[in-house]
């Protein structure tokens, strides 16, 4: 059985659903269907890894989360346990859903509750296949705290077996160790001891502030994930905290529904009336017990999924998808008419009228983005840093082109455990050949010579903020001893992986770039020297156009946004790819078209610097996201303290500088493309 702890604040989903009929809304995901699986004997016997985390509750709605939800549609992997804020408790037991799948027992009046936190114990199951163990999740989900179970004093093993974690696992947080519950295949137990256990004061008040805070446990079973309270409290209508009643859990219960030789659901619940009371500072004798109790049911194994993923694409969640596509594209809509009845009816006109010029009189006084012809294609200042930035941007753009790809494949279906992250790593890894590639090639095409330093510049861009961002936040998980810390041995992996692999790509890279000698392909010669730039309004400096080129693509996918941190700040499970893609697409013409507007504005005003504004420009959305990274703090989740901040705004921002390199990227290809083709279709002398 393994285990951990996990604090996890973020805004849970206010799922719910009971024996009883209760309505239930879970995040609209798809499920994938499982995978086939060999036939196992009826006989072979189950031990439930555990993994406990302790978590944070981290929604401002006060409701919880179910303790059931699905698991991945692969073959049975080991079952994990862990323990999370849950969203709502039952009468019969706690009702906990984390990250918005599975079906809890009846759920009795919700309350108020204070930010929770979590704790995961992990199971493993002893068959041909592993069936049982424990996650947690540290540098995905960063705004979680999670802890190892067995810094409660819970029953545990004399020698605690931890589970070999791949990469992805443990950049996920993922700590498995085994936990001390065995399921018996078909065996059921009736209040099972676990231990005997002898609570000091010392251990009461550490379960009674477990308690407080609402930690809650998540398992794994047959990849079935399962969340519970570890305790509640009692207030008796009293505002004094110091006159409530705290009481920890001892006994829990399994249901677990099979068909033939296959797991098909599992569900957890405590029993109300095994409680152990934890007011008071004082030693407590305690019977940890659990019960097992096997169902079956006609349900097959490769339908297993199909209630969760028809609960979590109810119609009400996909019309909200819905009409964010559609807000979207009537963006997209409106902004294309834009450019068509007005720049191409103005730049029409600009033709006829410079063509007409020149027949007339060779020595009329030229005016607008005609006048600038000689210094519009001026190579910007500081090329290499642009040349950087834009050999990264286009390094993102690829990576999310790919991550897209293997998404819409079914790859990183519900609990794929450290898929995306391992995903993450080793495309990055292979595709920055082509930030060195178009980094290096387009600063030679600028007449570049320092083309080493322009190299090494492009590969710390990105790499440099990370790498400090990590060093930072890895140190303030190791302080509060979170398993969002990695280890030593992770570190040193993913050195070698940069060293081994990105750099030389890298350099490879960069030095086909250098040997393309490829020329910069301008329709217009370019004078000796600069024209002056006329007064300009202050609306046309370069920070309100920044705010308006990024208001109108943070549009299209605000709506979107919501879904995405809920999933990678909360407990949803966001798998409606295919409609994320779509957003994504949009996102890209949006911030295309945006940016060849405002690029056109500027040479009409005979503002010649255009390359770093359409860069500028392109990429302000992410200052947007990250403006609504304060919103989703303040009014969406109930994160608090330290490290819960720290690890939001620190990556947040890391993913918001992404996204300005990738979208600042798209911004000036797009305005490059219009500047070439208006000063190709007029004479320039």
């Amino acid at each position: 059985y393994i285990a951990t702890f996990r604090h996890h604040p973020t805004q849970p989903n206010p799922t719910i659903t009971s024996e009883e009929g209760r309505k239930k809304r879970t995040p609209s995901e798809p499920t994938p269907p499982p995978r086939p699986e060999p036939d196992l004997h009826p006989s072979f016997l189950l031990r439930l890894p555990l993994l406990f985390l302790l978590r944070r509750k981290q929604a401002g709605t006060g409701r919880h989360s179910d303790l059931s939800a699905p698991s991945s549609p692969r073959a049975p992997n080991p079952p994990l346990v862990n323990v999370a804020p849950p969203e709502e408790r039952t009468s019969d037991g706690i009702a906990g859903r984390a990250r918005g799948l599975g079906a809890p027992p009846p759920a009795r009046p919700r309350r108020r509750r204070r930010p929770l936190r979590r704790l995961r114990p992990p199971l493993q199951a002893r068959r041909p296949r592993p069936a049982l163990r424990q996650q947690g999740r540290p540098l995905p989900q960063p705004q979680s705290e999670t802890y190892r179970y067995f810094d409660l004093p819970f029953c545990s093993p004399e020698k605690v077996k931890e589970k070999s974690e791949a990469l992805g696992e443990v950049l996920n947080g993922d700590r498995l160790v085994d936990a001390p519950y065995k399921l018996d295949f078909r065996t059921d137990h009736d209040s099972k001891a676990v231990c005997p256990k002898k609570l000091t004061k010392e251990d009461v008040a550490k379960f009674r502030n477990a308690v407080a805070k609402d930690y809650y446990f998540q398992m794994y079973y047959d990849d079935l994930p399962l969340w519970g309270f570890i305790g509640k409290v009692e207030k008796g209508g009293k505002p004094d905290p110091s006159e409530w009643k705290y009481y920890l859990y001892r006994h829990i219960i399994f249901d677990i529904l099979y068909n033939n030789d296959r797991v098909i659901e599992i569900n957890v619940h405590t029993d109300q009336s095994a409680l152990v009371d934890l007011t008071e500072d004082k030693e407590v004798n305690v019977d940890f017990l659990y019960t097992v109790k096997w169902k079956e049911t006609p349900t097959p194994f490769e339908k297993r999924m199909e209630k969760y993923s028809s609960s979590s694409n109810m119609p009400h969640h996909l019309e909200v998808h819905w009409f964010s596509i559609i807000n979207s594209c009537v963006t997209v809509l409106l902004l294309t008419g834009f450019l068509a009845t007005i720049l191409m009816r103005v730049l029409k006109n600009d033709f006829v009228k410079y063509a007409h010029d020149e027949e007339a009189a060779d020595d009329q006084e030229e005016s607008g983005w005609k006048y600038i012809h000689g210094d519009v294609f001026r190579f910007p200042k500081n090329k290499s840093l642009f040349s950087a930035a834009l050999g990264t941007g286009t390094q993102l753009f690829a990576l999310t082109t790919f991550i897209f790809l293997l998404a819409l494949v079914g790859v990183f279906y519900p609990y794929n455990r450290g898929a995306l992250f391992t995903a993450l790593v080793v495309i990055y890894a292979l595709t920055s050949g082509i930030a060195g590639y178009i980094a290096t090639s387009f600063y030679c095409q600028l007449e570049g010579t320092n083309w080493v330093r322009n190299l090494l510049l492009t590969g710390c861009l990105f790499c440099g903020p990370l790498f400090l961002t990590f060093c930072f936040l890895n140190t303030v998980a190791i302080a509060y001893s979170a398993t969002a810390a990695l280890p030593f041995g992770t570190i040193c992996v993913i050195v070698l992986i940069w060293t081994l692999v990105t750099f030389p790509l890298l350099v490879l890279g960069g030095i086909a770039g250098k040997n393309s000698k490829s020329e910069f392909q301008a329709p217009c010669r370019t004078t000796k020297y600069p024209r002056e730039i006329p007064p300009l309004p202050w609306y046309r400096t370069t920070v309100p156009q920044m705010a308006m080129a990024g208001f109108l693509p943070f549009s299209a996918i605000y709506i979107e946004l919501y879904y995405i941190f809920a999933s990678v700040w909360g407990h949803r499970i966001y798998t409606i790819y295919s409609i994320l893609f779509i957003v994504f697409i949009i996102l890209l013409i949006v911030t295309a078209f945006i940016t060849v507007a405002l690029t056109y504005f500027q040479l009409a005003a005979e503002d010649h610097e255009w390359w770093w504004r359409s860069f500028l420009c392109g990429g302000s959305t992410g200052f947007f996201v990250y403006g609504y990274c304060l919103y989703y703090y303040y009014a969406r989740s109930d994160m608090s303290g330290f490290m819960q901040t720290s690890f939001f705004f620190g990556y947040m921002a890391c993913i918001c500088y992404a996204f300005f390199l990738m979208l600042g990227m798209v911004g000036f290809r797009a305005a490059l493309f219009f500047v070439r083709h208006i000063y190709k279709s007029i004479k320039c002398e």
